[in-house]
């Protein structure tokens, strides 16, 4: 406990995922293989809950988030959520709607790094919290498909309609969105989806040595890169270019930035200690 968190506990322990860290890597599996991991109302809102606490989590400087099985994330379980949404008034759409985009506002908003290991398919909700990771690990065959038009519905659910243009292009984007069309692994690649692509029995290994990465980075330098990168999207140049002049003038007074100047001088790697 700190005092940043007074008397509220951290969770430990998630009914609608699978939850571990060990060392600095924090990992959520997605556990219903059997139906590709879908999501439910009840993982929605833990993910949600998840990454408000996690930067309370001192040991934890990376997030990876996977699921069991043949595929990363087949979307919203259908019967599950879509059986029990045709029944809700207004009043409860607008709320599971608000909390769904809320998960994905957390995750880029969490100063910590996100990992998304992607083997099979992501699709709907599970494509659109792989393009809200920082990084994306794929498999040869991982497999993205926003296919929300194809259940009647927008495209830009979980502001899918902000975010894909700002990776893939606004044309891409709107194929993809509109379409609602699969792509496969290498597609996605060219696309600029994919941020590492590997054969599917290196994936654990690459995802292990990326997290290994950046848990032992700059930890300060690494979360200020990601807030820059997320709010700067709709700033004006001059606006942008003020907050990154205030972020690095501070960044500039950490002893991370001091130890890399003696790690210089001395001939070794910097031991950054986040701070």
């Amino acid at each position: 406990m700190t005092r940043f968190r007074a008397s509220a506990r951290l969770t430990t322990s998630w009914d609608h995922f699978d939850f571990e860290v060990e060392g600095p890597v924090a990992t959520v599996t997605l556990n219903r293989p059997e139906k590709l991991n879908p999501l439910t109302f009840e993982s929605y809102a833990d993910l949600r809950d998840l990454l408000a606490e996690l930067p309370y989590h001192p040991e934890v400087k990376v997030l990876v988030i996977q699921g069991e099985g043949r595929g990363f994330c087949g979307g919203g379980d259908v019967n599950e959520i879509i059986g029990e949404l045709i029944t809700m008034k207004a009043g409860d759409l607008m709320k599971f709607t608000k909390m769904t985009g809320d998960v994905i506002r957390a995750m880029r908003e969490c100063p910590i790094p996100i990992i998304v290991k992607i083997q099979g398919i992501a699709a709907g909700a599970g494509a659109v919290i792989a393009l809200a990771a920082d990084f994306r690990v794929v498999g040869r065959s991982g497999r993205f498909a926003f296919l929300f038009t194809k259940v009647g519905l927008s495209g830009g659910d979980m502001g899918a309609a902000y975010l894909l243009p700002r990776v893939v292009g606004v044309g891409r984007a709107t194929s993809l969105l509109m379409l609602g069309d699969t792509i496969n692994a290498e597609t996605a690649d060219r696309y600029g989806l994919v941020s590492s692509l590997v054969d599917d029995r290196a994936l654990d290994e690459a995802v292990a040595d990326l997290a290994g990465r950046l848990a032992n980075g700059p930890s300060l330098a690494l979360s200020q890169t990601k807030s820059l990168l997320t709010r700067e999207l709709d700033m004006s140049m001059s606006a942008a270019m003020e907050l990154d002049a205030m972020t690095q003038a501070l960044l500039m007074t950490t002893a991370d930035h001091a130890e890399f100047h003696a790690a210089f001088n001395a001939g070794r790697a910097p031991a950054w200690k986040g701070r």
